[in-house]
C-alpha cells in the first residue's frame, strides 16, 4: 500500500486526495510493480509510487491516467538498468 496520509504533499501546496484516488494509486502501484522481479525493490516501488503521487497531486487520479504514469516510470527504471 501506498503511503499516503490524508494530505498529500506539494511545496507551499496541501492537497487532499479522495480515498477513491489513493486506492487507484495502489492499485496501479501493484499492477505495475509485477512486472519486477520479486515485485520490484523498495528503491523501485518508491520511485513509480512517487510519479503516482506527483500525478495525483497535479489532479491525474483515473486508473487510466495513473496507470500511464507508472507504466512511464517503470520504462524509466528499466532503461536505467534497474
Amino acid at each position: 500500500m501506498l503511503a499516503v496520509t490524508s494530505h498529500a504533499f506539494r511545496p507551499g501546496v496541501m492537497t487532499e486526495l479522495s480515498e477513491r484516488t489513493k486506492a487507484n494509486m495502489d492499485v496501479v502501484l501493484e499492477e505495475t510493480c509485477r512486472q519486477l522481479p520479486h515485485g520490484g525493490d523498495h528503491d523501485s516501488r518508491r520511485f513509480i509510487a512517487e510519479r503516482l503521487i506527483e500525478a495525483a497531486q497535479a489532479g491525474h487520479s483515473t486508473l487510466g491516467e495513473l496507470g500511464i504514469i507508472a507504466r512511464r516510470a517503470l520504462a524509466e527504471i528499466i532503461a536505467k538498468g534497474g
